[in-house]
């Protein structure tokens, strides 16, 4: 037990200090805040965008997936790949914020193209194709294959006509990897 008059001394000084004591932060202290705070979003960032672009991306590689599934299914109905997104019927738009969306009918097969926009854009771009192959067994039946690739780099543009389910292997296609890895 402290001494009364050592212990009033004691709350006397601690009554001073507080009124004498302005309560705050320094300037200094308000800057080493800040400069923390700056290069934790510089750390950040880059990856936070770049989260932000293969969420966008996502929705191309589905669209891609679902087109070629239905234009197999198209197939198996029909004997002929649909022309269109709209003779698909499976719910895609032709535009969207981040992508545009054609089907280019080649005859034996289709190529589904979601080419990225944007100028320039930091998104890839994907394609699909759909083709039919011979097999090898009695009743040479036609099989359905289907592809999708995805851009090696953003801004690119989609292969043409040229290419098909066939032509598309698990490598390279003119800047294009295949998604079946």
């Amino acid at each position: 037990m402290l001494n009364p008059q050592l212990q009033a001394k004691f709350l006397q000084h601690l009554n001073n200090r507080k009124k004498n004591n302005e309560e705050g932060f320094t300037l200094i202290e308000l800057l080493v805040v800040i400069i923390i705070i700056g290069i934790l979003a510089a750390i950040a960032l880059p990856s936070l965008l770049g989260q932000v672009n293969k969420a966008k991306q996502a929705e191309a590689k589905n669209y891609t997936g679902v087109v070629n599934r239905a234009q197999q299914a198209y197939y198996l109905e029909y004997t002929g790949f649909a022309s269109s997104l709209s003779q698909l019927q499976v719910g895609i738009k032709s535009q969207t914020t981040n992508y545009l969306y054609n089907i280019s009918y080649g005859g034996t097969g289709s190529e589904f193209i979601g080419q990225a926009q944007g100028s320039p854009s930091t998104l890839k771009s994907y394609y699909g194709a759909v083709g039919t192959i011979t097999g090898n067994d009695a009743t040479s039946e036609a099989l359905t294959i289907a592809i999708a690739c995805e851009s090696n780099l953003p801004n690119t543009s989609v292969p043409g006509n040229e290419y098909s389910a066939t032509t598309c292997d698990t490598t390279n296609v003119n800047g294009f990897t295949s998604l079946a890895r």
